[in-house]
């Protein structure tokens, strides 16, 4: 103890996060001292969020008199997310649920408020520890090492000018150990990616109210229109076939889209023509950023066609969501417009900046960009997924008590005939002034038969059984008391 010349304490600030991994894509981490944020709001909102050191400098003067100056340090301000803790607690534990009993390369899922763009939630079966985001005790040391081989092949290409090198090759001065970090560099892009605003795909056939929507404002469709289905169109070059390959035979155009015929969207998009269908895809946002403030969103620009380039087979695939790339956001954001009477929001995951004594500071006020579509056709596509759920492919998405709209997907990935899919659910309730958008995305089911969308019906059901009495969405016999009174 005579060695000891002094004690003394010093204060150390430490981000703590009291969820651990609940909504871990949207919220990001920070560096040990806080100073710098790794993905979602961490990231976006790093500048509001850190504050600013405080300083103490001094200087002699003419006298010789030590002049001190302080300039002490500002506190960070408060984000406040829209994230609902409760809903996104529920959504998290059925994709979960799903994990562990099914499973699939991501699952993941979007509610969102169609009158304003607050996400409610967002969850994805990529989730990590926000306390520890480092943790890869997930992948075995043989998986790590799998991974770091492609990143190994790549530095050393890049360091000896290109050398021919096979991503299965280990260069010679790479230790296992030198392979294996690297892998766990991989492993920690992929636990933090969030799937539903970095990640892009087709969106198979939940694109198709977008193409009767054009239809419709357009003056293309009236609604009185027939389609026969044969199970099969013949385009340019290609025999492309209906979702039903023995053909829905004759259909409304309501039926269509409650039965997911690929034949009549085909015919729709034939009579549109490339020019509006461009036109149209551009006006509900695909190939364009939606501006959420989370980082990393995917870009999907050069993913679309344009009327130069597209040809009578890729005008006909995309009319039913094939053959062009979106993302979860994007879609989304859309989607509200289409039942909201055309209305395009901008998707938002922070409402409100405080400052450390809880003043508000800024109001993240919601941002409306565009009108996609008239009410009236928002009505008449409203009644058609009314149907979807009711009466066609969407009928396990139901849920007692409630009128729900929606429309199902099933994107075959390519290579096409691979037997992988990504399939999807979008809906909403209730169905007079929709108040909840729920959007559920399966990527490759670990099942024999990927081709269902009741995978993510079935999950969305869920969701949607939990978070609509929470949220204290009207019941349909509710509504219907209303109007009788």
């Amino acid at each position: 103890k005579k060695r000891v010349k002094g004690i003394w304490f010093e204060d150390e600030y430490k981000r703590i996060y009291p969820y651990n991994s609940l909504a871990c894509n949207v919220i990001g981490f920070t560096s040990s001292d806080g100073s710098v944020g790794t993905g979602g709001i961490e990231q976006y909102y790093n500048s509001s969020l850190i504050g600013v050191n405080g300083r103490e400098y001094g200087y002699l003067d003419q006298d010789s008199n030590l002049e001190g100056v302080v300039k002490p340090a500002s506190n960070g301000n408060t984000v406040v997310s829209t994230i609902d803790v409760n809903i996104q607690n529920i959504v998290q534990k059925y994709i979960d649920e799903w994990q562990t009993n099914v499973g699939s390369k991501v699952t993941a899922a979007i509610v969102m408020n169609p009158n304003n763009g607050e996400i409610l939630a967002m969850g994805t079966s990529n989730k990590f520890d926000l306390n520890n985001p480092r943790d890869v005790s997930g992948y075995t040391e043989q998986e790590l090492f799998d991974l770091g081989k492609k990143e190994a092949a790549a530095v050393y290409r890049r360091e000896n000018d290109g050398a021919v090198i096979t991503e299965d090759q280990v260069p010679e001065h790479f230790s296992r150990e030198d392979v294996i970090s690297y892998g766990q560099q991989v492993a920690w892009n992929q636990i933090w990616r969030n799937f539903c605003v970095s990640d892009t795909y087709e969106p198979g056939s939940t694109f198709k109210p977008f193409t009767i929507a054009a239809g419709l404002e357009t003056g293309i469709l009236t609604g009185d229109e027939t389609y026969y289905c044969g199970g099969v169109l013949h385009v340019g070059d290609h025999d492309i076939h209906c979702s039903n390959r023995d053909g829905h035979g004759t259909q409304t155009l309501k039926q269509a889209l409650e039965n997911s015929c690929n034949v009549a969207l085909m015919e729709i998009g034939e009579a549109l023509g490339a020019e509006e269908f461009c036109r149209y895809q551009e006006l509900f946002g695909f190939g364009e950023y939606t501006g959420i403030d989370l980082p990393g969103e995917g870009e999907t620009s050069g993913l679309l066609y344009t009327p130069e380039n597209m040809d009578a087979a890729s005008l006909a695939t995309n009319a039913f969501g094939q053959n062009f790339n979106v993302t979860m956001t994007q879609l989304a954001a859309s989607f509200c417009s289409l039942i909201n009477g055309g209305n395009y929001y901008e998707p938002h995951v922070v409402k409100q900046i405080q400052d450390e004594n809880g003043n508000v500071t800024e109001n993240i006020d919601p941002v409306l960009v565009k009108k996609t579509i008239s009410e009236e056709t928002s009505e008449v596509i409203k009644d058609y997924m009314l149907g979807v759920v009711q009466e066609g492919t969407g009928s396990s998405a139901a849920v007692e008590g409630y009128d729900i709209g929606g429309k199902t997907g099933t994107a075959e990935k390519l290579p096409r005939g691979n037997g992988k899919y990504l399939v999807s659910f979008i809906g909403y309730a209730p169905q007079e002034n929709p108040e909840v958008v729920v959007y559920v995305v399966v990527d490759e089911p670990n099942v024999a038969a990927q081709a269902s969308s009741s995978y993510a019906t079935e999950l969305a059901s869920g969701i949607m059984s939990e978070i609509f009495p929470y949220l204290g969405i009207t019941k349909s016999s509710e509504t219907a008391d209303t109007q009788t009174n």
